[in-house]
């Protein structure tokens, strides 16, 4: 074994604390949200809240739970992510796969059709002008569809196809007599296991935190996502439904629509901050996929 002298010696020490610290700047708020989503708000507002839950309460999540519009977000958030991202997967295959094929005439000047399509694009008000004249406008399609495919994701899936698909798979299938399509369905998508998982990864997060099209492209509010609802209630404080200022004085709904907007943020991130330990791996595996080897 190399010893190590004392200048990497510091060096490691130095990048290890730096470390540290980022993962505490990450994990902190986080942390402090939880902590302040089940503690007394008085407490929170007062700045008595650190590490730990102070007057236990989970008055904020009881409120959430009884409000029918974050309920109906949820379900409706839960709906346009699996369908998006089964949407998303299917065209990005449909379109990696082909690009990838060397016998594909004209892929060289498709790709640089795609590729263009990143950094140019219609802008907004003609992309809603395109939507409602499909008749998509207050519809989940409006906010599928114009994001149906990503050209990034493509890309990444079309080097992976390149570099981890041997191409004398295919070429003893097309002997055998597949088509192109059993090869894709019986050979391709079997051993593409792991670009697969990070192509749902990436997308099903980008549709659960998606609220912009939302936001201009629905005006039914029974169809709204969680992610509207949310920002309703942490930017526009949108808590009438939610807090029984009749009743109550006007100190203690302030402190209950405080407890309700960190009850709100846990639930709206529970399911990501649960999937991810697990899946962080795919993650990883998605940054480095499309690099280029030496």
């Amino acid at each position: 074994m190399v010893k190590e002298s004392f200048g990497d010696k510091l060096l490691d020490f130095l990048i290890h604390a730096l470390l540290v610290l980022v993962l505490i700047a990450v994990l902190y708020p986080l942390l402090f949200v939880l902590v302040a989503s089940i503690s007394d708000p008085a407490k929170v507002l007062g700045g008595e809240v650190w590490l730990w839950p102070e007057g236990l309460t989970l008055r904020g999540y009881e409120k959430v739970f009884q409000n029918n519009d974050i309920l109906q977000g949820y379900a409706n958030t839960l709906l346009y992510t699996v369908v998006g991202t089964a949407i998303n997967l299917i065209m990005t295959i449909l379109a990696a796969y082909p690009l990838s094929r060397k016998d594909f005439v004209g892929r060289g000047f498709f790709t640089a059709l795609f590729v263009f399509t990143m950094f140019f694009s219609g802008g907004l008000i003609p992309t809603y002008l395109l939507v409602k004249s499909l008749g998509m406008v207050n519809t989940m399609w409006a906010l599928i569809i114009p994001n149906a495919i990503a050209i990034w994701n493509v890309i990444i899936m079309r080097t992976f196809f390149q570099q981890s698909i041997p191409l004398e798979i295919q070429e003893s299938a097309q002997i055998d007599g597949c088509s192109n399509v059993q090869i894709l369905l019986r050979m391709v998508l079997p051993l593409s296991l792991p670009i697969i998982a990070v192509m749902t990864l990436f997308y099903s997060v980008a549709h659960w935190n998606s609220f912009f099209s939302a936001l201009i492209y629905l005006t039914d509010r029974s169809k709204y996502p969680l992610q509207l609802v949310l920002r309703e209630i942490l930017i526009q404080s949108n808590l009438k439904d939610m807090v029984e200022t009749s009743e109550e004085s006007l100190a203690k709904s302030v402190m209950e629509g405080e407890s309700i907007k960190y009850a709100v943020v846990i639930i709206a991130n529970l399911p990501v901050l649960l999937l991810y330990p697990f899946l962080q791996r795919y993650f990883v595996k998605g940054l480095v996929i499309g690099a280029v080897k030496g």
